[in-house]
């Protein structure tokens, strides 16, 4: 039996840890072949994550390993065999999400993958349903539901910023909320902007091309445009939003960490009635010059218990890139901090 990835934990164990076979046989084999993947990737995940064997031939996967392990397989693949069969995409991040739901949920015998409702919450868009792929992507998107302001921290890859886009265009396409507005702090130009060439949006361009690729990505980029041309998707550096009241919109606060206490204070009392804001960032990646405070972790500890505040902590077990980048955050985690 393989050893399971020890950057995720192990399968929830189970009573009866004798070894034990399971076979599954899918009808189409098209979508079988996507769903064991090219060169059978996607199995050999599975594997790695779980502790089992599995074994392809044609449309039949044998899936080898302990009681629990084995079902958590079988979770994972007719899981993500109805989702191929409802007509969507299967990504490798998929095949990690739903493992990574399996071990949640843990061993469910009565599972039922074409009835069942999933444990982690969705996001529904025009475009595409967003699914949360770990426990505190779960508990990100539930808070985003419930409150006003929710801040989001924890290493790059967590989908932090990803989701509060997401959650704001559910919000926009659903109108209840008439605009989107979206900040970063442009801490590598000193807020100073002037000098470079181009208008206010070619300007911080760089900066905010994170939020710009989640947007398209969740988005027609035609309605983009459109929303854009017309000031309901609104892109501003955190300098330009002193002396604004933000009603009726969801607010979006990316790279937080970089926020001085006084940019802090000032972007949080924008809130307006009716608007959603969501702060994000990396508490480890402060790039703040002179040694300055940063406003978000200031912020997470003055608002903490506040009624209407949210916060999720992600760590390096919810980066949902590379699984070898959950590795390296985790190295730098145990070295403590930045090199």
């Amino acid at each position: 039996m393989r050893t399971p990835d020890p950057a995720i934990p192990p399968a929830a164990a189970s009573e009866e840890t004798a070894t034990t076979q399971i076979v599954l046989a899918f009808e189409d084999n098209r979508l079988a072949s996507v769903l064991f993947g090219q060169y059978g990737q996607n199995l050999a995940l599975i594997e790695r994550r779980l502790g089992v064997v599995a074994e392809q031939r044609g449309n039949h996967v044998t899936i080898d390993g302990s009681r629990g392990a084995c079902e958590q397989a079988r979770h994972v693949l007719e899981g993500l065999y109805e989702q191929l069969k409802r007509g969507h995409d299967l990504s490798q991040g998929d095949v990690d999400g739903a493992i990574r739901q399996a071990i949640a949920q843990g061993s469910l015998f009565d599972y039922d993958p074409g009835s069942a409702r999933a444990a982690f919450e969705e996001i529904n868009l025009r475009k595409r349903p967003v699914r949360a792929r770990t426990p505190a992507q779960d508990a990100y998107i539930r808070a985003l539901k419930r409150h006003a302001l929710v801040f989001g921290t924890g290493p790059a890859g967590t989908g932090k910023t990803w989701l509060a886009v997401a959650h704001a265009v559910q919000m926009f396409e659903r109108k209840e909320i008439d605009r989107i507005v979206l900040s970063r702090p442009a801490v590598e130009a000193g807020e100073r902007l002037g000098f470079l060439p181009g208008d206010l949006r070619e300007k911080v361009d760089p900066y905010l091309r994170p939020v710009y690729d989640a947007l398209y990505d969740l988005m027609d980029a035609r309605i983009v445009e459109r929303a854009m041309q017309a000031g309901e998707i609104e892109i501003a550096p955190l300098a330009f939003m002193r002396g604004r009241t933000l009603s009726n919109a969801a607010v979006i606060l990316d790279e937080a960490q970089n926020a001085t206490s006084m940019q802090m204070k000032m972007f949080l009392t924008r809130l307006g009635e009716n608007s959603r804001m969501i702060v994000t960032g990396d508490p480890s990646q402060v790039d703040l010059p002179g040694g300055q405070t940063s406003g978000l972790s200031e912020a997470v500890k003055l608002l903490a218990g506040i009624e209407g505040v949210g916060h999720v902590a992600f760590t390096h077990e919810d980066v949902i890139r590379h699984e070898l980048v959950a590795r390296i955050v985790e190295a730098y985690d145990r070295r403590g901090g930045k090199p």
